[in-house]
């Protein structure tokens, strides 16, 4: 079963596990125009959140070795990005940067990081397939912010279904993660040249060993979210 917020309950026929279209081709069937979203930099300590979306119009298979970004080597993803642009109907990337995530807290810099991704897309989706268990689109109507005000969050009423794994179940979701995976990666790649003591090229912002110890000797820089637990500056 297939089941969409707020949308009631919808029926997909059985089918073998590695089919990766089967939610997509349940939506195409009822006329949906379907867009796959994953982000990823989430658990990052420097660098951007990126959010890739990816839209089907149609059921053709694919890329073969299309899997979670996170279990395909880094020369595999790559080696995907051009045969996803030419699979996918149309794609598209959305970032936030350090600041913001600053700024708004980590729920609502994901959904502009969700929007600025969909805004981007000619066409106009009418469900999306999202990694994970909530709604990357919406943001908790609590969350404040500090200095910048965010963007309006034009895609929140838009009807979706929320795949825990959903990276390693559907097409889309697959795609729009492998895509924003190289872009990330890419970025902190060209932010190591100018601050090599971070040692991005390999760990990307994350928290490897020898980016918490360059942290704790020089501090964090303007990549760095500030508002998380970094380690404290060495005396």
């Amino acid at each position: 079963m297939l089941r969409g917020e707020n949308l009631g309950t919808l029926v997909v026929v059985s089918v073998l596990p590695a089919d990766l279209l089967v939610f997509e081709r349940a939506l195409l069937a009822r006329g949906e125009v379907v867009v796959g979203i994953d982000e990823v930099g989430r658990g990052a300590l420097a660098g951007p959140m990126t959010v890739g979306a990816v839209v089907v119009r149609s059921d053709e298979r694919p890329p073969d070795g299309l899997n979670d970004s996170k279990l395909l080597s880094p020369t595999r993803r790559a080696s995907l990005v051009e045969p996803l642009h030419r699979w996918a109907a149309e794609w598209s990337l959305g970032s936030v940067s350090a600041a913001e995530i600053d700024d708004w807290g980590l729920r609502l810099a994901l959904a502009v990081a969700a929007t600025r991704a969909l805004n981007g897309l000619r066409s106009a989706p009418t469900h999306a397939l999202i990694d994970g268990s909530f709604n990357l689109l919406r943001s908790p109507t609590d969350v404040g912010f500090s200095v910048a005000t965010p963007p309006l969050l034009r895609f929140a009423h838009l009807p979706v279904t929320t795949l825990i794994k959903g990276d390693q179940r559907c097409a889309t979701i697959a795609a729009a993660a492998v895509l924003a995976k190289v872009h990330r990666d890419a970025v902190m790649v060209a932010l190591h040249e100018e601050f090599r003591e971070y040692h991005w090229a390999s760990n990307k912002g994350y928290g490897a060993p020898a980016h918490l110890e360059a942290i704790r000797r020089r501090g964090p820089n303007v990549h760095h979210r500030r508002t998380w637990h970094l380690p404290s500056c060495s005396p």
